[in-house]
Parts: structure tokens; sequence; C-alpha cells
């Protein structure tokens, strides 16, 4: 795996956003930043002929333009164009496996709409070995959206090791000099609810529990990164429903993906899922065993 941070672009302004999202990551974490363009009718190598004939023409002034924008935002970024002749699931799967994470772009609709990942995103979001992070656009006009604050919100379950996902998380707070807000979702159960609401009792034992066993899995987390400021919380609600709440207004909300298995049809969990598609701030999913 190379040090790099690779954004895909397909000439859309959401790409564009998502490309300086990349960079301003890129530089934030001393990494390469690699832009690449996938289109199956791509030539090998690039051809000494006028431009009206040149099947590489658009998509390496595509890349030329994007580069040149982000160069002058970030001189000392180190850029690298990349042209493959692949579909793009194929040329994206394949550079995820490459780099410390994949970015794409986001597209919002209309609100009853939400997310729209189209074709490509989603299976990538799902088979990728490393992290993808869907940065969100900005939201189209007339559709209210808070401003994100300078904070990372990663979502937790408390069951099987979150290694992966907080060293995510951990270290995206670090680069960006951020505070993290560790979030964890529970649902009440059946036995605790009462004809007038919930059973105070129970409720204070389960968040009780869940509240020390946030605190162990935070507690080696916090020891390695000193130097940023966790806030941890426990809601009594569904956890899709608790992590989109609690990401409203951060810069960057972090879930994690099983990795699949073979002969599995990779898929997304239901928080996963939520914040893809009910999330108003750019999302990472981070693979983990």
């Amino acid at each position: 795996m190379h040090a790099v941070v690779t954004v895909g672009l397909d000439g859309s302004p959401e790409s564009l956003a998502a490309a300086r999202w990349a960079a301003d990551e890129a530089q934030k974490r001393g990494l390469t930043l690699r832009l690449l363009h996938a289109w199956p009718l791509l030539v090998p190598e690039p051809t000494d002929v006028p431009s009206e004939v040149d099947q590489n023409y658009w998509a390496r002034r595509l890349v030329h333009t994007v580069r040149a924008e982000l160069q002058m935002r970030h001189p000392g970024l180190t850029i690298v164009p990349d042209l493959v002749a692949d579909d793009a699931q194929s040329a994206l799967l394949r550079a995820a496996s490459e780099s410390e994470m994949l970015v794409l772009a986001s597209r919002g609709l209309a609100p009853v709409e939400s997310y729209f990942l189209g074709d490509v995103s989603m299976p990538v979001v799902a088979r990728a070995e490393r992290p993808v992070v869907m940065v969100r656009a900005e939201a189209p006009e007339g559709e209210p959206r808070p401003a994100p604050t300078s904070r990372v919100v990663v979502a937790l379950k408390l069951h099987g090791s979150s290694d992966d996902l907080l060293d995510f998380a951990f270290h995206t707070a670090a680069a960006r000099g951020v505070p993290l807000q560790a979030v964890h979702g529970r649902s009440v159960p059946l036995h605790a609810r009462v004809p007038w609401g919930v059973d105070h009792n129970i409720s204070e034992e389960i968040t009780r529990e869940a509240q020390q066993q946030l605190s162990k899995a935070l507690r080696p987390w916090r020891e390695k990164f000193p130097q940023v400021e966790v806030d941890d919380s426990v809601r009594l609600t569904s956890p899709p429903k608790a992590v989109v709440r609690a990401a409203e207004g951060a810069a960057l909300l972090v879930v994690g993906r099983r990795r699949h298995r073979p002969g599995l049809v990779p898929h997304l969990g239901p928080v996963t899922q939520a914040a893809l598609h009910h999330g108003r701030c750019s999302v990472a999913v981070v693979p983990h065993d």
C-alpha cells in the first residue's frame, strides 16, 4: 500500500468538491494525492494527434484542470494524475487497495430522495479493502444545511473489535486538530417499556453498562492520542437514528463495515446505510474484521 489519498474524478461539480476535500486531507496527513479518472476507451499511451481526434484529450484536460486548481490551493502537495483504461468500479476498487483512503463524491438530490450513491459508488463502498470517504457536496439551492463544525464523529457497536474504526477516527481527528465524539446507540428492550414510557431503573442500568463498555473501548486510544479531546455518549434509541442525530453539523462521520467473506454478497449494515443515505455530512466507511 502506498502513502496516497486517491480521489475519483468524473468531471462533475461533486467530484471536484471531493477532490478539494481529498487534497486538504492529504496535506494534513502528509500524503500524496492521486487524481484517478477511469474510462474503458482510453488508449494505453498518449498519442501525438490533434485534440479533435485524440480520445484521451478530454480525460487529460479534466485531470490537468483539477490538478492546477489544487496545486494553487496546496503548493507543497504532491499531486499525481492517473488515467486508467478500465471501467470505473474496477479501477476504484484496485486504487482503494493501494491507498490510505479512497475519496468519492456523494450527490445530494431532493430531501425525499436523500443520497444517490450511483451504480459505481455503492459497490465500491461495499467491497473496498480500505476506508472510502463519501464527500457530501454543497446542498442544492433551497435545501437548508447547517454549517459543519470542526468535529469528527465515530459510531461504535461495542461488540467485536473496533480497532480499525478507532484508528481511522483518531488519526483523522489528530490530523485535523479537532475533537472526536464517540457515540453508541442502543435500542430499549421490550421489557423496559411501560405504559408511560421507559422504566427509569432499567434505562439507567442499560446506559451505565454501555457507558462502561464504551469507556473501556476508548481507553487505549485516549492514551495513544492524548492530544485529541474525546467526548463519548450513549443514546437509548436505535443505532441508526442515534448516529445520524449525533453527526448533525459534524465535519465527518466515521462508520464501520464488516469485510465480506468469499462467496457472500457484500452488504452494508443498517447504521452504515443510514449514515450514507440520511447523514448530512461527509461519511467515512471503514472496513473491519
